[in-house]
């Protein structure tokens, strides 16, 4: 872990949620498992499960030079799928710090899930 972080940029959930705000453009990836996503996830961001990321950015999001800022759980998970990706060639990818439960706990809206 303490590898990936030495090899990947980092972002805060303040530095999301100002992004957001300004309506910067940019892909927000939430990489948690499909039963961690029914607790919420932040507006605007896309679900690609951290077992399928790999396997599908390609095909999501083509350009290697994109803005992406990846967010599971806690961090860590994100941590290492910006490393991987990195590793693909994806140059902008960043993990934000302290993941949804930092989110939530700054009080960041956070959209349900549809009933």
């Amino acid at each position: 872990m303490e590898r990936a972080k030495a090899q990947i940029q980092t972002c805060t959930v303040d530095d999301v949620k100002a992004k957001l705000a300004r309506g910067e453009t940019f892909h927000l990836i939430d990489i948690r498992e499909d039963h961690e996503v029914q607790q919420g996830r932040i507006v605007s961001a896309i679900h690609i499960g951290r077992g399928i990321l790999e396997r599908d950015i390609e095909t999501i999001i083509p350009d290697r030079h994109a803005e992406i800022i990846l967010y599971c759980g806690g961090g860590y998970r994100s941590a290492l799928a910006a490393q991987s990706l990195g590793e693909m060639g994806y140059s902008r990818v960043r993990s934000m710090e302290g993941g949804f439960k930092a989110w939530r706990a700054a009080g960041y809206p956070v959209v349900q899930p549809a009933s």
